[in-house]
């Protein structure tokens, strides 16, 4: 039987026709005359809605929610009489402050919703206008055409992801776009992604966050929360990644994004942070969950103090039951409403904490997502780490559902490709899928996103072009940023006019593409990596909304030949699929996957050897043989290499050779000895060949 509640007339509150609301809707929704409210709190003791005109910083009216309109923890009330394109919104509790309990009610302060659906006052990125005051929520109508088109499901081995920054991506005035750094000026680039053949975008934060948050100056330069990895509202999107100020202009635009990638054959992720907020620990501000339910919502001390798993000042309790139910819900909002294809947790191993910090065997959280129902079609990639120490890569529970950043792949191949001794059986591991750390009787097949470059760290052009970090303008005198880049400046420390050094340098970028782009799982590339884009050495650009993290499009026409590359590999990868995963078995007597050093068919490797070969081989999709070989010369010298064997009738034919500079068309067999068996791999160098029928 229904509550009572929902039967009874109207009551005269503040003015206003109200009723008992709907108790298990979540936020404020827009009913027939009406707008439901709805909110909970375990500590607090009494709660009004406070309402405001568009735009202005005091209330016209506070609602107060009768105690009878409570059941249980939970306050909800609908309003009659309210115009949602003109209102805003905030909620203010009563209750006990006591900061050692961790209960911070303040009566008189201003609550933001955390299922807020929209949030005001920040429309213009960067601008200080309009916060004069809190942050407050506005009700959204959330109907959008999606059309009759249905989107294409997307194997998790053919994944070619690229990461990208919504502002950083079409900001720089050579991005040609007429609306830069907006998710329209994403939209105006996806004729771009399609070509360049990548499958799916990976969207750096796009939940609603304060770009203004940590404001500094550092010589006179403006620096900002520009990733947005400390988010204000979790359901809302940024506000100033749309094109127009308008009410709700930023969801239909981010509904316009998606709905465009699909429709090109592109999937999309959200990266999405649910370790921490941006109310920072002990000084930082109260505006939404401090205010509703501190000692749930965060990690705390017995004295009441945070803690900071995420080295961002606090740390969400993901494991309570009540977070548990918000990142649950706020989940499904985003794939229903928004029709995300998949998420990437940032900081994942904070979600499988207990409230004191120590780890889980089984998190509950991340076991609940892995089977929701309405989860189950999206693709789940957690950053298996944390700022506390916690490292699962390898070993993050899964349910054969979660996949991993990998890594180990980052690591273990920048070490081989830049000559580190003992590191060529681990760079086999990790372009055979790394089974090693994801067994497929345990992890299945669907397990590791492999990855060379990210937002965190060098990109794929500083990566060979500087020995050490450079992030003085970050402002913390180059203490921040991981110091373990594994990277190498080929010679010179930044940039430099020998054609020598800058040569070798392109050699190495192809090389790890070469790497990436034929290894088992789904594969990942940061944004720009594609035409040399650069940071100038900063591998922490997070306060960076400058040229510094800004794509160089002029860069595009300068490194035609690594773009040109780039896009003909993603291409050779989804042509070849016996490098994706196992197809039916090759006709030639040849394994699966075969694994050489610089003789054929030997497997084993020294300290010192930096020659790896791998053949991948089996029958395409029509039933026609198919091998591919690759090998990577690691070494400063040339070192010969014997090819694998072919029965008569078939030969060998070399697709790309990193030594040469990289023009469709070109002909690479002059490298292959005229016996047919051996390759000439030039030093730091890398091969493809396939199998041809002569």
């Amino acid at each position: 039987m229904k509550n009572s509640a929902t039967y009874k007339a109207t009551d005269k509150i503040a003015g206003f026709d109200c009723r008992p609301g709907i108790y298990t809707l979540n936020g404020a929704s827009a009913m027939l005359h009406a707008v439901n409210f709805t909110i909970h709190s375990a500590n607090a003791t009494g709660c009004s809605v406070v309402l405001f005109r568009r735009g202005e910083a005091d209330p016209f009216a506070v609602v107060p929610i009768p105690d009878s309109y409570r059941i249980g923890d939970t306050w909800s009330i609908m309003i009659y009489g309210l115009d949602i394109y003109e209102i805003e919104y905030c909620y203010r509790f009563k209750g006990e402050y006591n900061p050692e309990k961790g209960l911070l009610f303040n009566e008189d302060t201003n609550i933001l919703d955390p299922y807020a659906r929209a949030v005001t006052g920040q429309s213009v990125w960067g601008a200080r206008s309009g916060r004069r005051y809190g942050y407050h929520a506005r009700v959204v109508n959330d109907s959008f055409d999606w059309g009759t088109f249905e989107k294409k499901e997307i194997p998790f081995s053919d994944l070619v992801i690229y990461e990208l920054h919504v502002r950083g991506f079409t900001q720089h005035k050579s991005s040609g776009v007429a609306n830069p750094g907006t998710f329209d000026g994403v939209i105006e680039k996806i004729p771009y992604l399609k070509k360049l053949g990548v499958n799916a975008i990976e969207l750096m934060p796009i939940f609603e966050f304060d770009e203004l948050y940590e404001e500094r100056q550092h010589e006179g330069s403006l620096l900002m929360n520009y990733w947005g990895y400390n988010t204000t509202c979790f359901f809302a999107p940024n506000t100033a990644y749309a094109s127009a100020v308008e009410y709700n202009h930023e969801g239909d635009e981010l509904k316009r994004l998606i709905k465009t990638c699909n429709e090109n054959g592109l999937l999309v992720f959200l990266d999405v942070v649910f370790n921490h907020t941006s109310e920072g620990n002990e000084d930082g501000t109260i505006f939404s969950f401090k205010g509703l339910d501190n000692n749930v919502y965060y990690m705390l001390t017995p004295e009441g103090k945070y803690f900071n798993f995420s080295g961002c000042g606090n740390t969400m309790n993901c494991n309570h039951p009540i977070v548990q139910q918000f990142i649950i819900e706020c989940l499904r909002y985003w794939v229903i409403e928004y029709r995300v294809d998949g998420f990437r947790f940032d900081l994942a191993s904070i979600l499988g904490r207990r409230e004191d910090g120590t780890p889980l065997e089984n998190p509950p959280l991340l076991k609940t997502i892995a089977y929701d129902p309405i989860l189950s079609g999206t693709k789940l990639i957690a950053e298996a780490w944390d700022a506390g120490g916690l490292y699962q890569v390898g070993s993050f529970p899964s349910w054969n559902r979660w996949a991993e950043w990998n890594g180990r792949f980052r690591d273990d191949l920048r070490c081989f490709l830049k000559g580190d001794h003992n590191m060529a059986w681990a760079a086999v591991q990790r372009i055979l899928g790394s089974t090693d750390l994801y067994p497929p009787d345990l992890r299945g097949q669907d397990a590791s996103v492999n990855f060379l470059t990210c937002h965190d760290g060098f990109t794929m052009y500083d990566l060979y072009s500087y020995n050490t970090k450079h992030n003085e303008e970050n402002g913390w005198k180059n203490t921040d940023g991981d110091n373990s880049n594994t990277s190498w400046n080929c010679g010179v420390e930044g940039e430099t006019k020998d054609p020598q050094i800058n040569g070798l340098r392109m050699r190495m970028i192809k090389n790890a593409f070469t790497a990436l782009l034929c290894s088992r799982g789904a594969v990942m590339f940061y944004a720009g990596d594609e035409f040399c884009n650069t940071q100038y050495g900063n591998n922490n650009a997070y306060c960076q909304d400058n040229e510094v993290s800004w794509l160089d499009w002029t860069r595009l026409k300068k490194y035609r030949e690594i773009h040109d590359f780039v896009q003909d590999m993603i291409a050779y990868r989804k042509k070849h699929e016996v490098i994706r995963h196992s197809t039916e078995k090759s006709g030639l007597g040849f394994p699966d996957v075969s694994i050489h050093n610089t003789r054929a068919w030997n497997d084993s490797f020294r300290d010192d050897d930096h020659v790896i070969g791998i053949m991948f081989a089996g029958r395409d999709k029509r039933g026609c043989e198919d091998a591919v070989f690759i090998a990577f010369n690691a070494y400063w010298e040339e070192c010969p290499t014997e090819l694998p064997w072919l029965p008569e009738g078939y030969g060998w034919n070399v697709d790309f050779y990193t030594n040469a500079p990289y023009k469709r068309g070109t002909n690479f067999n002059e490298m292959i000895h005229r016996d047919g068996s051996t390759l000439r791999l030039a030093p730091r160098s890398a091969v493809a060949v396939s199998i041809v029928k002569l």
